[in-house]
C-alpha cells in the first residue's frame, strides 16, 4: 500500500529534500543533494497519483488541470514548511513535482554572498536588481534573503508579485504586500502598473517573462523604486542581451539606454553538489553597475562586462570563474564542475595548475566544447 501524502511530505521535510516526484510506474522519488532517491520500492498507479493530487489541490486548480493539462500553486503543510506544487498530465495520468520551501530564511553568509556588498545594494534609493540562473539554481532563496534583510532592517513598503507565492514574509520593520498571479492579480504587468499607486518602495517580480513585464519593471526602477526580478539566463552579458533582444529592433537602442540607467546589479548563480559533505553550494557572479559598465550596455559592448567585473573586486564584484575556483580551493566542489561552469575553463585550468592544485590527469581533461554544452543547457533551462 502506498504511503499517504502526509507521510511523504513529512519525510521530505525531515530529510530536507529539495523536491518530491510522484509519477505513475515509479515509487515516490526525493531529490536530495542533486540526486534522486527512491522512497520505497512499490510503483505508483494512476489511481495513487490521482488521489495524491486530490488530497492537496483545490477545485479551481483541479479544473485548470483538466482544462489545460497542468496547474501550479503553493500550499502550507502544517507548521513545517511550504511547498510549490506543479501538477501535470503525462501519458494520460496525473504526475506531480513538489518543491520544498523552508519557513526559515537564510542569511547572506549562509548562501555565499558578501553582506557588505548586498547591504550597499539594498539601501540604494532605486534601481533594478536581477537574480539570474538556470531552473533550480536557488534564485528564489536568494531573493527571499534579500527581501527578508530589507524587512528586518529598513522601513519600506515591499510589494511582491509571485506565481505562486513561495516564501511567506511577515511584517517586521517593513510592510510586505504579497500578491499571487491568478489569485490576487491577473498579470505581472498589471500588478506593477497598479502597484505604482500603492505607495511602494520595493517591488519583487517573480520572473520577467515578456516584453510588457520587462518594460514595466525597468520603468518602475527608473521612477524611484528598487525592483527585484529573475531571468533564466547565466551571466551578466547574456542577461543584458536577452532583455534587449526581447524588444523589436526599433526599440532596442531606447531599452539599452533605459537599462543602463536603471540597472543596479546582476547576481548570477548556479547550484553545485558538494564533495566535502552532503548538500549543495551556490557559485555566484556579482556585477555592480559602475559608470563604465553602464557605458558598455549603452554602446552594445556587453562582451567586455566580464573583464570589468574582474577588475571590480574591491567594490564587491566577482566573476563566476573566480568564485568556482575558490570553491575548488576550499575543497567544496570537484574540478569537473569548475570546467563545466566556467566561462573560460582553459584559463581556470592553467591558474589552478600554476598553484599546484591539480595533477596530470586533471590537466589532460578536455575543456574543448564544454562551454557550448553549458550554453545549450542554459538555453534549455
Amino acid at each position: 500500500m502506498p504511503k499517504k501524502i502526509e507521510e511523504l511530505l513529512t519525510m521530505q521535510v525531515k530529510s530536507n529534500a529539495a523536491d518530491l516526484h510522484l509519477n505513475v510506474g515509479l515509487p515516490p522519488m526525493l531529490r536530495m543533494h542533486g540526486g534522486l532517491t527512491k522512497v520505497d520500492n512499490e510503483p505508483l498507479t494512476p489511481e495513487d497519483t490521482a488521489n495524491y493530487m486530490k488530497a492537496i489541490t483545490s477545485r479551481e486548480h483541479q479544473e485548470e488541470l483538466q482544462k489545460i493539462g497542468g496547474t501550479d500553486f503553493g500550499f502550507a503543510f502544517k507548521d513545517l514548511a511550504r511547498f510549490r506544487v506543479s501538477v501535470f498530465k503525462e501519458r494520460g495520468s496525473v504526475a506531480m513535482a513538489l518543491r520544498l520551501i523552508p519557513y526559515q530564511f537564510l542569511r547572506f553568509d549562509q548562501i555565499g554572498l558578501e553582506e557588505k556588498t548586498m547591504r550597499y545594494l539594498l539601501t540604494r534609493p532605486r534601481g533594478l536588481i536581477l537574480v539570474v540562473g538556470p531552473t533550480g539554481s536557488g534564485k528564489t532563496t536568494t531573493l527571499a534573503t534579500m527581501v527578508d534583510w530589507i524587512n528586518e532592517n529598513l522601513d519600506r513598503h515591499i510589494i511582491t508579485v509571485e506565481d505562486p507565492i513561495e516564501y511567506y514574509h511577515g511584517h517586521k520593520r517593513s510592510i510586505v504586500t504579497q500578491r499571487e498571479l491568478g489569485v490576487d492579480v491577473p498579470t505581472f504587468e498589471e500588478a506593477l502598473r497598479r502597484g505604482l499607486r500603492q505607495d511602494p518602495d520595493v517591488f519583487l517580480v517573480g520572473e520577467m517573462r515578456d516584453l510588457d513585464t520587462i518594460e514595466a519593471a525597468i520603468t518602475a526602477a527608473e521612477t524611484g523604486h528598487i525592483v527585484f526580478a529573475t531571468l533564466h539566463t547565466t551571466g551578466a552579458p547574456r542577461t543584458v542581451d536577452r532583455i534587449v533582444n526581447v524588444f523589436p529592433v526599433a526599440q532596442q537602442e531606447q531599452i539599452r539606454v533605459m537599462l543602463s540607467v536603471s540597472i543596479l546589479a546582476i547576481v548570477s548563480q548556479v547550484l553545485l553538489k558538494r564533495v566535502d559533505k552532503p548538500g549543495r553550494v551556490a557559485a555566484f557572479e556579482v556585477m555592480l553597475a559602475t559608470t563604465s559598465i553602464q557605458n558598455l550596455i549603452r554602446e552594445r559592448k556587453t562582451y567586455r562586462i566580464v573583464s570589468e567585473i574582474q577588475t571590480g573586486g574591491k567594490m564587491g564584484m566577482v566573476t563566476l570563474d573566480s568564485f568556482l575556483m575558490n570553491l575548488f580551493r576550499e575543497g567544496k566542489i570537484n574540478f569537473e564542475d569548475v570546467l563545466t561552469y566556467a566561462y573560460d575553463p582553459t584559463s581556470a585550468k592553467a591558474e589552478l595548475a600554476a598553484e599546484g592544485l591539480i595533477d596530470e590527469s586533471m590537466l589532460s581533461m578536455q575543456t574543448e566544447g564544454v562551454t557550448d554544452v553549458k550554453l545549450d543547457r542554459d538555453k534549455n533551462g
